[in-house]
């Protein structure tokens, strides 16, 4: 016999072992409301249902539907440390559980009517046989749809700002958090959301190809299963799909067209002096093995000079370049922490609207419901002024 959502309730009291007076109590309703819901006389309202879910330690969605929060499945990777332990081991279970933080609050956004209208993305040319030409059509498709959104330039933006694009322009939310060890990046699409994760590290140059190469991935429909991404390796890939991240990432941070206008088209002769090496690796916020590389491919350097400038190191370029102090930036904004603003935004306005609880918006920002409403809400001490200032009118000064 199919459950249905007053039988769902009934479990959740059972479970907390109270009596139905003392379970309305709790839940912010009258005996008879809760009495009328429970016969059908009257609907549980939304955040009756998130009042519940918060008692009974359960979710929403569970309440109405019966189904469990959605599960990632993660798709295999041959040469992935990660890939290869059980799916229960400590690091596949620390990765579900923070997936899971994303999900559940995506959960209560569709069940609140707050989802957002995903926009339309770019597709791979269904005219186009091999992967590697398809991930660098589609990286130029991926580029002319920012530009004509006003970003003229993805290796002008910082890689915050670059997230920030995407998340507007793209409907793809970029995390920046802590991931298990030996994973740089994780990818997951649906039709309800899109998700990129990002480690957090001081090899910043690595994270930023990491999100452009996830976001090949989700542009490719790649993304059905969750795409975990270790030390990615440019050109070692037997997966064709991540022959085509690779690709797109290459083309989406370092467009031929801006290479060319950097370096003049003369360099295909003379190749490209140390010093213009350096401030390409500054301008396109990119590795120097990684631009090396390009460069190669688009034939402004020798097999020798591309090997002889993977050598060099990102800081040094930068230090030579007499930027150093960028460098330390990029550096330290790598390291921070970032949640996507969207789905936050929509939990705190569905609290204010009285659609739910504090409890999801807690959960997404892992943190103590209880903590989370003092920050919000905190008391506001009424300042006692001593009569005798009163009467001289000073000012009382408050931090």
């Amino acid at each position: 016999m199919n459950e249905s959502v007053t039988d769902r309730v009934r479990k959740v009291m059972s479970a907390v072992s109270l009596q139905q007076a003392a379970f309305a109590e709790r839940v912010g309703l009258t005996p008879d409301k809760l009495s009328k819901s429970l016969s059908g006389r009257r609907r549980f309202t939304s955040l009756d249902l998130a009042r519940i879910a918060e008692l009974g330690r359960t979710t929403v969605d569970w309440l109405l539907t019966g189904r469990e929060p959605q599960r990632p499945a993660f798709a295999a990777r041959a040469s992935s440390t990660f890939a290869d332990s059980e799916p229960d081991s400590e690091p596949g279970l620390a990765l579900k559980e923070l997936v899971h933080r994303f999900t559940t609050a995506y959960d209560v956004l569709d069940l609140m009517g707050r989802s957002r209208a995903l926009p339309d993305l770019p597709r791979p040319r269904a005219d186009l046989e091999q992967y590697v030409d398809q991930g660098e059509a589609l990286a130029l498709d991926a580029l002319t749809a920012l530009s004509a959104r006003e970003v003229t330039s993805v290796a002008a933006c910082e890689t915050s700002d670059l997230a920030l694009a995407l998340e507007e322009h793209f409907g793809i939310d970029v995390a920046q958090t802590d991931l298990p060890q030996g994973l740089d990046g994780a990818a997951w699409q649906t039709d309800h959301f899109r998700l990129v994760l990002l480690a957090r590290t001081g090899v910043w140059t690595r994270q930023r190809f990491t999100l452009a190469h996830e976001l090949g991935h989700i542009l490719a429909r790649d993304a059905q299963e969750m795409r975990t991404e270790t030390h990615l390796a440019p050109g070692r890939q037997k997966d064709h799909t991540e022959v085509r991240a690779n690709v797109f990432a290459a083309n989406f941070l370092m467009p031929r067209a801006e290479i060319h206008a950097e370096v003049g088209p003369e360099s295909a002769g003379s190749g490209v002096s140390d010093d213009a090496f350096r401030a390409l690796v500054v301008r396109f916020k990119v590795s120097p093995s990684a631009l090396a590389a390009r460069l190669h491919q688009l034939g402004l350097v020798t097999p020798h000079d591309r090997n002889r400038l993977r050598g060099v190191t990102t800081e040094m370029c930068h230090l030579l370049a007499q930027r150093a102090d960028l460098h330390e930036k990029r550096v330290a904004a790598a390291q921070a922490r970032r949640l996507p603003l969207t789905p936050a935004r929509g939990l705190y306005e569905g609290y204010l609207a009285g659609d739910t609880t504090l409890r999801p918006l807690a959960a997404y920002f892992g943190m103590d419901p209880n903590a989370l409403h003092d920050a919000l809400d905190p008391d506001q001490p009424t300042a006692t002024v001593p009569a005798a200032d009163a009467e001289k009118g000073d000012l009382i000064f408050q931090p």
